[in-house]
Parts: structure tokens; C-alpha cells; sequence
């Protein structure tokens, strides 16, 4: 039988591993150094909550999935109807193309077609490398169109450390400053973080609820730091382009690890773009004709 998530695309690197599947360029599995660290999945399942995918033209939400384009509105397929919204780009259903492939990195490819809401061309690439202690992973998106084109890039991968509890890892972020969020998820107002939301000195993550998106981070390539009570560590870094990242606890996902069952799982999501980017402006990137943007994040583990 086929996966969901169609074929499935094995790195080694040593004692270090990842699969990546066809399905929106998705990270399902990663292994680094012998240990889990990233949240898998069944191959015989679709990506639960979104888990490893790839956010191409924008990730999170454009509420109503209108915005304008020279003065005129644009109207998006809204593919979260409960909330009237356009959720995480237009390529999370889309099957990506070998682009190359070695032992240890491979690229796949996807176009977005010009579409409802959305009359550019682009070619995206995103490639996924094993390095020592680690994993980098580039996205590049090509506008073909003749007119410059809003694009944002996101991810949506989970993290874990080997079999430590989630609820048992600290996360530490350095970001200044976070969004208020109505509800249907979409931000209203920035606010300096506070409470829960400052994560600047570490929370434990299972006395926390997260949903946010936090902002103002340092300049450069900035880190978000899961630590076991061992000391055991993973970074998700991302460069100077991600100005923004997403936190999300669910409690109900279904881990693999528990057969199955519900769970705390943490979300780091890398976004160049805060929420509704396409109305707010706020890190949206203008791609011109004949151009390519080149953003890069990555993980790293350590002992």
C-alpha cells in the first residue's frame, strides 16, 4: 500500500538518520548521534497537526483568506472553513519532485501555480542535509512571474530527546516580544512577553500551554534550546531571514512512541513571516521577477 505522505526518502550519515517524505517535503523522522529528535510519525498516516511540513508561500493563517494586491482583493481557497481562513501556504498537499539526491542530503522540488488569491509562479526547492550533529535545511523560492511576488517560508517540525517526557524538557527562547491571538487564532497586538510567553530563562513544558508566536528576536542566527534534566540539548537555529517563531504545545498528539497514544508534543516552528503576513506586512518578502530568495534553518544535538 501507499503512504499518505507518498514516497519516503531515507538520509544516513553515520549513526545519524531522517526521512523525508514526498508529501509537502515533510520531515517525518530524525535521528542524530543514535538519539530522537524529532517527534515521527506512522508511515502509514497523514502529518498529525501539520507535524514536519512545509509552509510555502506563507505559514500560519490569512484570516478570511483575503488581502490585497494593488488596491484589489484577493480571495484565497479557505482551507481552515471553521475559522474562514487560508492555513499554511499552498503546497502542504502537494507531492514534491526529486530535484537530487546523495547518502546524506537530498532536494525536492515543487511549483505554485498561479491560483485563486494567488496569480504568481514560483519554483521552490527545499533540501535537507545530515551534518555533524545536526541537520541544515535550505529553501530556496524562484519567482517566474513578471511581477514581484509576497512570499513567506515556514516549517512545522516537533521535537523530542530520545525518551525523555516532553513534559520533562525546558525550552528557552530569546524573543522579546509576542502576539496576542483572538479567537480564531490570528494576532491582534504585540505585547513584551510575560508570563508563560517569556521563555527567555527556560519553561518546563509541562507547566506551560503554548500557542504563540513570539518575536523581536536577536539579530542573526538565533536558537530555540529544548534541554533534558541530563543536559542533553536540541537547538532549532534558524537565520537572520526567520524573524519570527511559532510555539505550540498540543496535548493530544498521538505519539508513536506510546503506540499511538495522545500526548504533549512541542512544535518550533521557524517563520519568516508572522500570522496574517499578507495584510499586516510584518516579514513578508517581496521576490522580484526572475529572482530567488535563499532563507536556512537546522537543528543540532548534543550530549
Amino acid at each position: 500500500m501507499r503512504a499518505p505522505t507518498g514516497q519516503q526518502f531515507t538520509l544516513t550519515r553515520g549513526s545519524s538518520s531522517a526521512t523525508i517524505t514526498q508529501l509537502a517535503a515533510g520531515l517525518r523522522e530524525l535521528t542524530i548521534d543514535g538519539v530522537v529528535v524529532a517527534e515521527p510519525f506512522a508511515e502509514t498516516s497523514s502529518p498529525p497537526a501539520g507535524c514536519g511540513i512545509v509552509l510555502v508561500p506563507w505559514p500560519n493563517r490569512i484570516r478570511d483568506g483575503i488581502w490585497q494586491l494593488d488596491g484589489k482583493p484577493q480571495q484565497l481557497d479557505l482551507t481552515d472553513p471553521g475559522f474562514k481562513q487560508a492555513t499554511h501556504g499552498l503546497l502542504r498537499n502537494t507531492a514534491y519532485t526529486v530535484v537530487s539526491a546523495s547518502d546524506a542530503s537530498i532536494t525536492l522540488g515543487a511549483t505554485v501555480f498561479p491560483q485563486h488569491g494567488y496569480p504568481f509562479l514560483l519554483d521552490t526547492t527545499v533540501t535537507y542535509t545530515l551534518v555533524d550533529g545536526g541537520l541544515e535545511v535550505t529553501h530556496t523560492i524562484e519567482n517566474l512571474s513578471s511581477a514581484k511576488a509576497p512570499a513567506a517560508v515556514g516549517a512545522h517540525p516537533y521535537f523530542r530527546i530520545g525518551d525523555v517526557a516532553t513534559e520533562d524538557l525546558t525550552l528557552s527562547v530569546q524573543a522579546n516580544s509576542r502576539f496576542e491571538l483572538d479567537a480564531t487564532l490570528l494576532p491582534t497586538t504585540e505585547h513584551p512577553v510575560d508570563g508563560d510567553f517569556d521563555l527567555r530563562a527556560g519553561k518546563r513544558l509541562g507547566d506551560v500551554d503554548l500557542n504563540v508566536t513570539l518575536a523581536q528576536l536577536p539579530e542573526g542566527e538565533t536558537r530555540s534550546i529544548l534541554t533534558a534534566p541530563d543536559g542533553q540539548s536540541v537547538e532549532v537555529w534558524q537565520d537572520e531571514s526567520f524573524r519570527f517563531v511559532q510555539v505550540y504545545t498540543p496535548r493530544n498528539f498521538p505519539l508513536l512512541s506510546q503506540g499511538g497514544e495522545q500526548g504533549l508534543a512541542v512544535a518550533i516552528e521557524p517563520m519568516t513571516a508572522a500570522p496574517d503576513a499578507f495584510n499586516s506586512g510584518l516579514g513578508l518578502h517581496w521576490v522580484e521577477p526572475g529572482d530567488t530568495w535563499t532563507v536556512r534553518w537546522g537543528v543540532r544535538y548534543s550530549a
